[in-house]
């Protein structure tokens, strides 16, 4: 009989240095000067979402805040802009990640749609009361280019965590 559960990998912990390395490379990518092109994935949203789903002790509502920090910074974008959605994106992704952890990566993607979604929405109105104009619809893009990576970026982040398939039979583990 063949079991029921999708995987019998054992992840390893995760090494901060890894996380912190990822964050650096969503900031890295996001700071690439193609935000004026329609649809381009926040990819500090994507990197800090995951890590605060699959890490919520470790990752949290400060590393929001300074990566949306340095996000305005280098967007030289208003000041908090991305630091307040990044910090609501961080809270609400850290109380969802023990129901998000029960369901497949594809599952956990169309989960964090309304949360990308809500991220756009705060920046967007932060640059409103700024004064700025209405970017246009194809703004909302952004949400769901995203959502659609966070199924490859599930396993890319984790690979470093993945033991191998091969078992050792005097093990119990």
């Amino acid at each position: 009989m063949q079991p029921t559960h999708r995987s019998s990998r054992i992840l390893l912990p995760v090494r901060m240095g890894w996380v912190w390395i990822t964050l650096f490379l969503g900031l890295t990518l996001n700071l690439v000067p193609t935000r004026a092109l329609p649809g381009v994935p926040d990819f500090v949203a994507l990197v800090l979402a995951f890590w605060c789903v699959r890490e919520p002790l470790r990752v949290n509502m400060g590393a929001g805040f300074w990566l949306g920090l340095l996000t305005d910074i280098g967007y030289g974008s208003a000041l908090g802009q991305h630091a307040l959605a990044y910090v609501l994106l961080a809270f609400i992704a850290s109380t969802m990640s023990r129901r998000l952890l029960w369901f497949p990566p594809a599952a956990q993607a169309l989960q964090m749609v309304p949360l990308f979604l809500m991220t756009q929405i705060v920046m967007l109105v932060v640059r409103l009361i700024a004064g700025a104009e209405f970017p246009g619809w194809e703004y909302f893009f952004t949400t769901f280019t995203t959502a659609l990576l966070w199924f490859p970026a599930h396993f890319v982040l984790l690979l470093p965590q993945m033991q191998p398939i091969e078992r050792d039979q005097n093990r119990p583990l």
